[in-house]
């Protein structure tokens, strides 16, 4: 953990009481001279930290801001998701600087934020609107012990993490769309996009990217009937860092679970939230058009789709509209 982390995550953790110099350096293992250096900085970057004789220093504000050392400094010290922190002004897709990493050996846990991306996508090739400072545009790297098809396990479980994360924060109500997408008054606020690469029985990584319109105010006229934001719903706008580490937080509970064998519990939590299930769908896959009931998850986190002649088919993934 850098100085930076090391003194936020102190202040934190002391709530409003405060920290003498004399407890903070012990906490952080900074030398006095360096601790006041580095709180220079830290002002300098927007924390509101007080420091007065009687209550030492106090975090009394954040700016809304994505700094790699504050959502480190906001996470559980043991951890897989987000273990390393990496925050871009701009990039043109946060799935390409992960995808990167991952050829180049890096470590499960890896988070990459951008505060925009200039060529952000979706499912399906479509483009995903980044824009500046509104939102968090992420991905993570995954290596899990998985077998290729049972990886959308992993885009189950980061769309049952989201949308705790979401409730827990906020006190919306997101409700998810099969197979990646969460909704706020039925229309989206969330997308999940899941890329991996992998042999015929093993898979080498995943990246899962998730843009969420956190702040959002402005949609283009075309996205504005079906795209929403927090704080469009809620009334209010929201510390983007809060939000980002309480998913990261639940993400890597849920990953964890996955990969100690207890997918069919988060997969109980999801169809709770589904508004797919039970549903007439239309889906399409590439030139396909399947229609039928939307009955169940599998084990592997694939939709079981009821066709209209009575066939149960599995469905990996497709483009799904819900019919009235």
């Amino acid at each position: 953990m850098t100085a930076d982390a090391k003194i936020l995550s102190a202040l934190r953790g002391a709530g409003g009481t405060g920290l003498s110099p004399a407890m903070l350096t012990e906490r952080t293992g900074l030398g006095a001279v360096a601790l006041a250096r580095r709180i220079t900085e830290l002002r300098a970057l927007g924390y509101d930290i007080e420091s007065t004789p009687h209550l030492g220093y106090r975090l009394l504000g954040s700016p809304d801001v994505l700094h790699a050392d504050d959502l480190l400094a906001r996470l559980p010290a043991r951890r897989i998701v987000g273990r390393d922190v990496q925050v871009f002004q701009q990039t043109s897709s946060t799935n390409d600087v992960a995808e990167k990493l991952a050829r180049d050996g890096v470590a499960e846990g890896v988070v990459i934020f951008a505060e925009t991306q200039t060529k952000g996508r979706g499912r399906l090739g479509r483009k995903w609107l980044s824009p500046t400072g509104q939102g968090l545009w992420f991905s993570v790297l995954l290596r899990p012990a998985l077998s290729p098809v049972s990886i959308t396990q992993l885009t189950v479980a980061a769309a049952t993490a989201v949308a705790r994360a979401i409730r827990l924060e906020t006190g919306l109500v997101p409700q998810i769309k099969w197979p990646n997408d969460i909704l706020l008054g039925g229309k989206k606020v969330v997308g999940i996009l899941t890329e991996l690469s992998a042999e015929l029985d093993r898979v080498r990584y995943v990246i899962i990217g998730i843009g969420v319109d956190v702040n959002v105010t402005d949609f283009p006229a075309e996205l504005r009937d079906v795209a929403t934001s927090l704080a469009a719903e809620a009334g209010k706008r929201f510390l983007r860092a809060e939000i980002a580490a309480a998913i990261l937080r639940e993400l890597d509970a849920d990953y964890a679970r996955v990969v100690r064998g207890e997918f069919a519990a988060l997969a109980e939590e999801w169809e709770r939230q589904c508004i797919t299930l039970g549903r007439r769908v239309v889906i399409h896959i590439g030139d396909r058009k399947l229609t039928g009931r939307a009955e169940a998850l599998d084990s592997d986190g694939a939709l079981l789709l009821r066709g209209d002649y009575g066939h149960l088919e599995r469905i990996i993934g497709g483009d799904v509209t819900l019919e009235k």
